[in-house]
Protein backbone atom coordinates (compact mmCIF):
# COMPACT_ATOMS: atom_id res chain seq x y z
CA UNK A 1 0.00 0.00 0.00
CA UNK A 2 2.48 2.88 0.81
CA UNK A 3 4.48 1.33 -2.35
CA UNK A 4 1.04 2.26 -4.34
CA UNK A 5 0.98 5.73 -2.76
CA UNK A 6 4.46 6.78 -3.78
CA UNK A 7 3.43 5.77 -7.00
CA UNK A 8 0.28 8.21 -7.21
CA UNK A 9 2.76 10.83 -5.10
CA UNK A 10 5.12 11.03 -8.23
CA UNK A 11 2.34 10.91 -10.93
CA UNK A 12 0.99 13.52 -8.83
CA UNK A 13 4.42 15.48 -8.84
CA UNK A 14 4.91 14.98 -12.58
CA UNK A 15 1.70 16.44 -13.17
CA UNK A 16 2.42 19.27 -10.92
CA UNK A 17 5.42 20.30 -12.96
CA UNK A 18 4.05 19.37 -16.18
CA UNK A 19 1.37 21.99 -15.68
CA UNK A 20 3.73 24.68 -14.18
CA UNK A 21 5.92 24.52 -17.07
CA UNK A 22 3.36 24.88 -19.36
CA UNK A 23 2.33 27.82 -17.42
CA UNK A 24 5.89 29.32 -16.81
CA UNK A 25 6.86 28.71 -20.54
CA UNK A 26 3.55 31.11 -21.47
CA UNK A 27 4.11 33.71 -18.83
CA UNK A 28 8.27 33.83 -19.41
CA UNK A 29 8.40 32.83 -23.01
CA UNK A 30 7.13 36.37 -24.34
CA UNK A 31 9.09 36.31 -27.94
CA UNK A 32 7.23 33.52 -28.72
CA UNK A 33 3.78 35.12 -27.84
CA UNK A 34 1.63 37.97 -29.94
CA UNK A 35 2.96 41.46 -29.49
CA UNK A 36 0.71 43.60 -27.29
CA UNK A 37 0.82 47.67 -27.06
CA UNK A 38 3.85 49.52 -28.24
CA UNK A 39 4.94 46.36 -29.40
CA UNK A 40 5.19 44.74 -25.66
CA UNK A 41 4.97 41.04 -26.29
CA UNK A 42 2.85 39.53 -23.80
CA UNK A 43 1.85 35.49 -22.69
CA UNK A 44 -1.27 34.49 -23.87
CA UNK A 45 -3.25 34.22 -21.03
CA UNK A 46 -4.59 30.68 -19.86
CA UNK A 47 -7.48 28.80 -20.33
CA UNK A 48 -10.21 29.90 -17.54
CA UNK A 49 -10.54 25.70 -16.63
CA UNK A 50 -6.66 26.24 -15.26
CA UNK A 51 -7.83 28.44 -12.72
CA UNK A 52 -9.54 25.89 -10.78
CA UNK A 53 -8.09 23.77 -7.74
CA UNK A 54 -8.88 21.64 -4.70
CA UNK A 55 -5.73 20.60 -2.86
CA UNK A 56 -2.43 21.95 -2.65
CA UNK A 57 -1.08 19.25 -4.80
CA UNK A 58 -3.29 18.96 -7.02
CA UNK A 59 -2.49 19.72 -11.02
CA UNK A 60 -5.10 21.93 -11.31
CA UNK A 61 -3.61 24.01 -8.03
CA UNK A 62 -0.36 24.44 -9.46
CA UNK A 63 -2.48 25.48 -12.79
CA UNK A 64 -4.33 28.24 -10.79
CA UNK A 65 -1.40 29.77 -9.03
CA UNK A 66 0.57 29.88 -12.12
CA UNK A 67 -1.98 31.39 -13.86
CA UNK A 68 -2.27 33.99 -11.20
CA UNK A 69 1.14 34.66 -12.03
CA UNK A 70 0.71 35.24 -15.53
CA UNK A 71 -2.35 37.79 -14.66
CA UNK A 72 0.15 39.66 -12.61
CA UNK A 73 3.03 39.57 -15.20
CA UNK A 74 0.62 41.13 -18.03
CA UNK A 75 -0.94 43.56 -15.59
CA UNK A 76 2.79 44.83 -14.85
CA UNK A 77 3.68 45.08 -18.59
CA UNK A 78 0.23 46.74 -19.49
CA UNK A 79 1.03 49.20 -16.59
CA UNK A 80 4.60 49.68 -17.82
CA UNK A 81 3.52 50.19 -21.80
CA UNK A 82 1.18 52.85 -20.32
CA UNK A 83 3.60 54.39 -18.18
CA UNK A 84 5.81 54.54 -21.53
CA UNK A 85 3.78 56.13 -23.09
CA UNK A 86 3.03 58.86 -20.62
CA UNK A 87 5.99 60.23 -20.33
CA UNK A 88 7.25 59.84 -23.81
CA UNK A 89 9.52 57.25 -23.89
CA UNK A 90 9.84 55.61 -27.26
CA UNK A 91 9.71 52.15 -25.68
CA UNK A 92 9.40 50.67 -22.26
CA UNK A 93 12.07 49.88 -20.45
CA UNK A 94 13.50 46.87 -20.53
CA UNK A 95 12.69 44.55 -17.09
CA UNK A 96 16.08 43.65 -15.37
CA UNK A 97 16.89 40.24 -14.90
CA UNK A 98 16.92 38.90 -11.49
CA UNK A 99 20.11 39.66 -9.38
CA UNK A 100 22.57 37.34 -8.55
CA UNK A 101 22.20 35.18 -5.13
CA UNK A 102 25.35 36.33 -3.97
CA UNK A 103 27.10 39.92 -5.11
CA UNK A 104 30.28 40.19 -6.98
CA UNK A 105 33.22 40.35 -5.54
CA UNK A 106 34.37 44.06 -6.15
CA UNK A 107 37.64 45.71 -6.86
CA UNK A 108 38.91 48.83 -7.40
CA UNK A 109 39.20 49.79 -11.07
CA UNK A 110 42.67 49.88 -12.50
CA UNK A 111 44.40 53.15 -12.56
CA UNK A 112 41.99 54.64 -9.34
CA UNK A 113 44.34 52.89 -6.74
CA UNK A 114 45.77 54.58 -4.26
CA UNK A 115 48.82 53.26 -2.11
CA UNK A 116 46.49 52.42 0.94
CA UNK A 117 45.68 48.84 1.51
CA UNK A 118 42.10 47.38 2.61
CA UNK A 119 40.22 50.29 1.56
CA UNK A 120 36.89 50.52 0.21
CA UNK A 121 37.25 49.88 -3.69
CA UNK A 122 36.62 52.67 -6.13
CA UNK A 123 34.98 51.13 -9.43
CA UNK A 124 32.63 52.64 -12.48
CA UNK A 125 31.60 49.12 -13.60
CA UNK A 126 30.12 46.43 -11.65
CA UNK A 127 31.12 42.87 -12.43
CA UNK A 128 28.60 41.21 -14.50
CA UNK A 129 27.60 39.62 -17.46
CA UNK A 130 23.55 40.62 -17.53
CA UNK A 131 22.87 43.62 -19.33
CA UNK A 132 22.01 45.71 -16.93
CA UNK A 133 23.41 49.21 -16.20
CA UNK A 134 22.38 51.15 -12.79
CA UNK A 135 20.97 54.81 -12.50
CA UNK A 136 22.67 57.31 -9.88
CA UNK A 137 21.62 60.40 -9.38
CA UNK A 138 24.10 63.38 -7.23
CA UNK A 139 23.36 66.06 -4.96
CA UNK A 140 20.11 67.17 -4.61
CA UNK A 141 19.35 70.79 -5.36
CA UNK A 142 16.18 69.84 -7.50
CA UNK A 143 13.58 68.98 -6.03
CA UNK A 144 10.91 68.22 -8.70
CA UNK A 145 7.94 65.74 -7.81
CA UNK A 146 7.47 64.68 -11.43
CA UNK A 147 10.83 62.73 -11.26
CA UNK A 148 9.12 60.58 -7.78
CA UNK A 149 5.80 60.37 -10.49
CA UNK A 150 7.90 59.16 -13.31
CA UNK A 151 9.92 56.46 -11.68
CA UNK A 152 7.57 55.38 -9.46
CA UNK A 153 5.37 54.56 -12.51
CA UNK A 154 7.86 53.31 -14.88
CA UNK A 155 9.24 51.14 -11.60
CA UNK A 156 12.66 52.24 -12.44
CA UNK A 157 15.35 51.66 -9.72
CA UNK A 158 17.58 54.18 -9.06
CA UNK A 159 20.43 54.86 -6.17
CA UNK A 160 20.64 58.53 -4.77
CA UNK A 161 24.02 60.61 -3.74
CA UNK A 162 22.80 63.49 -1.46
CA UNK A 163 25.11 66.41 0.16
CA UNK A 164 23.37 68.07 3.12
CA UNK A 165 23.73 71.38 1.94
CA UNK A 166 21.30 70.67 -0.76
CA UNK A 167 19.00 68.49 0.46
CA UNK A 168 18.06 69.96 4.22
CA UNK A 169 16.41 72.46 2.19
CA UNK A 170 13.49 69.66 2.42
CA UNK A 171 14.11 66.55 3.53
CA UNK A 172 10.88 65.62 3.51
CA UNK A 173 10.91 65.12 -0.25
CA UNK A 174 13.76 62.81 -0.29
CA UNK A 175 11.81 60.44 2.83
CA UNK A 176 9.30 60.58 -0.25
CA UNK A 177 11.48 59.40 -2.49
CA UNK A 178 12.82 57.10 -0.37
CA UNK A 179 9.44 55.17 0.22
CA UNK A 180 8.31 55.74 -3.49
CA UNK A 181 9.13 51.62 -4.42
CA UNK A 182 8.28 48.27 -2.93
CA UNK A 183 11.89 47.67 -1.87
CA UNK A 184 13.00 51.49 -1.66
CA UNK A 185 15.09 54.20 -3.07
CA UNK A 186 18.85 53.90 -0.96
CA UNK A 187 19.77 56.98 -0.52
CA UNK A 188 23.81 57.56 -0.04
CA UNK A 189 26.62 59.38 0.76
CA UNK A 190 28.46 62.96 -1.02
CA UNK A 191 29.72 64.67 1.52
CA UNK A 192 27.87 67.53 3.86
CA UNK A 193 29.53 70.66 1.42
CA UNK A 194 30.08 68.59 -2.02
CA UNK A 195 33.82 70.19 -1.33
CA UNK A 196 36.54 69.12 -3.38
CA UNK A 197 38.20 66.82 -1.04
CA UNK A 198 41.57 66.12 -1.92
CA UNK A 199 42.54 69.79 -1.20
CA UNK A 200 41.17 69.06 2.01
CA UNK A 201 43.57 67.39 5.34
CA UNK A 202 42.19 64.27 6.45
CA UNK A 203 40.34 65.63 9.63
CA UNK A 204 38.47 67.72 7.49
CA UNK A 205 37.47 64.98 5.16
CA UNK A 206 36.32 62.65 7.88
CA UNK A 207 34.26 65.57 9.20
CA UNK A 208 32.27 66.44 5.85
CA UNK A 209 31.91 62.08 5.24
CA UNK A 210 31.25 61.06 8.72
CA UNK A 211 28.87 64.03 9.35
CA UNK A 212 26.89 63.01 6.06
CA UNK A 213 26.63 59.77 7.55
CA UNK A 214 25.07 61.08 10.69
CA UNK A 215 22.95 63.26 8.64
CA UNK A 216 21.64 60.29 6.74
CA UNK A 217 20.78 57.76 9.75
CA UNK A 218 19.11 60.56 11.85
CA UNK A 219 16.98 61.87 8.57
CA UNK A 220 16.33 58.62 6.80
CA UNK A 221 16.70 55.78 9.16
CA UNK A 222 20.11 54.10 7.81
CA UNK A 223 23.90 54.90 7.90
CA UNK A 224 24.32 54.41 4.27
CA UNK A 225 27.84 51.99 2.71
CA UNK A 226 27.74 53.62 -0.24
CA UNK A 227 30.21 56.94 -0.41
CA UNK A 228 30.66 59.06 -3.64
CA UNK A 229 33.27 61.47 -3.60
CA UNK A 230 32.22 64.77 -4.88
CA UNK A 231 33.55 65.88 -8.75
CA UNK A 232 34.53 61.99 -8.65
CA UNK A 233 37.93 63.68 -6.69
CA UNK A 234 39.74 61.65 -3.91
CA UNK A 235 42.89 60.11 -2.68
CA UNK A 236 44.27 57.89 0.30
CA UNK A 237 43.10 60.05 2.73
CA UNK A 238 39.16 60.16 1.57
CA UNK A 239 39.65 56.63 1.14
CA UNK A 240 40.51 55.97 4.95
CA UNK A 241 38.32 58.70 6.26
CA UNK A 242 35.27 56.59 4.49
CA UNK A 243 36.34 53.67 5.94
CA UNK A 244 36.15 55.11 9.26
CA UNK A 245 32.95 56.12 9.23
CA UNK A 246 31.35 52.93 7.87
CA UNK A 247 31.45 53.01 3.83
CA UNK A 248 31.84 49.84 2.17
CA UNK A 249 32.43 50.87 -1.39
CA UNK A 250 33.08 54.19 -4.01
CA UNK A 251 30.74 53.79 -6.32
CA UNK A 252 32.13 56.31 -9.46
CA UNK A 253 30.37 56.38 -13.08
CA UNK A 254 30.95 55.24 -16.44
CA UNK A 255 28.97 57.60 -18.44
CA UNK A 256 26.89 60.51 -17.36
CA UNK A 257 23.51 62.01 -18.70
CA UNK A 258 21.80 64.95 -19.72
CA UNK A 259 18.35 66.06 -20.77
CA UNK A 260 19.92 66.51 -24.50
CA UNK A 261 23.34 64.39 -24.25
CA UNK A 262 25.11 61.85 -23.02
CA UNK A 263 28.96 61.92 -22.13
CA UNK A 264 31.09 59.10 -22.02
CA UNK A 265 34.07 57.47 -19.74
CA UNK A 266 35.00 54.59 -22.44
CA UNK A 267 36.96 55.21 -25.02
CA UNK A 268 33.84 53.21 -27.53
CA UNK A 269 31.23 56.04 -26.40
CA UNK A 270 28.99 52.92 -25.18
CA UNK A 271 27.17 51.00 -22.74
CA UNK A 272 28.74 48.03 -20.84
CA UNK A 273 27.38 44.83 -18.90
CA UNK A 274 27.21 46.71 -15.29
CA UNK A 275 28.11 50.51 -15.95
CA UNK A 276 27.29 52.58 -13.32
CA UNK A 277 25.57 55.43 -15.14
CA UNK A 278 25.49 58.98 -13.05
CA UNK A 279 23.37 62.12 -13.40
CA UNK A 280 22.75 65.11 -11.42
CA UNK A 281 19.00 66.43 -9.31
CA UNK A 282 18.76 69.39 -11.33
CA UNK A 283 16.31 71.27 -13.69
CA UNK A 284 15.91 74.02 -16.19
CA UNK A 285 17.39 76.43 -14.52
CA UNK A 286 21.16 74.05 -14.84
CA UNK A 287 20.57 72.32 -18.21
CA UNK A 288 18.45 72.35 -21.27
CA UNK A 289 15.77 70.40 -19.94
CA UNK A 290 14.00 69.08 -16.72
CA UNK A 291 14.41 65.76 -14.64
CA UNK A 292 12.18 63.91 -16.50
CA UNK A 293 13.50 65.28 -19.99
CA UNK A 294 16.84 63.66 -18.37
CA UNK A 295 15.18 60.23 -17.70
CA UNK A 296 13.55 60.28 -20.99
CA UNK A 297 17.08 60.50 -22.75
CA UNK A 298 18.71 58.05 -20.48
CA UNK A 299 16.30 55.58 -20.50
CA UNK A 300 16.12 55.60 -24.42
CA UNK A 301 19.44 55.23 -24.40
CA UNK A 302 19.81 52.17 -22.27
CA UNK A 303 16.65 50.71 -23.73
CA UNK A 304 17.41 50.85 -27.51
CA UNK A 305 21.10 49.86 -26.73
CA UNK A 306 19.50 46.40 -25.01
CA UNK A 307 20.12 47.49 -21.13
CA UNK A 308 17.71 46.77 -18.35
CA UNK A 309 18.25 49.62 -15.36
CA UNK A 310 18.96 47.09 -12.03
CA UNK A 311 18.79 47.95 -8.40
CA UNK A 312 22.55 48.58 -7.60
CA UNK A 313 22.07 47.28 -3.62
CA UNK A 314 21.48 44.36 -5.34
CA UNK A 315 25.04 43.87 -6.97
CA UNK A 316 27.26 46.04 -4.36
Amino acid sequence: MQLVRQKEQKRTNRSVRAVGAALLVAALGSACAGPGADGESVPPKPAAGQQHAQHPQHPQNAAGALSAYVDRVRAARAARVAAAKKWGLAQPPLEAPAPPEKKPVITTRKGFETDGEGLPPVFTTVPTKQKVVFLTIDDGAEKDPALLRMMSELKLPYSAFLSDYLVKEDYGYFRKMQKSQPGGISLHNHTLNHRYLPGLDYADQKREICGMQDVIEKQFGKRPVLFRPPYGNYNEDTLRAAKSCGVKAVPLWASEAFPDHMEWREWDRDLHPGDIVLTHFRGKEDWKGSMPDMIRRVMNTITAKGYAVARLEDYV
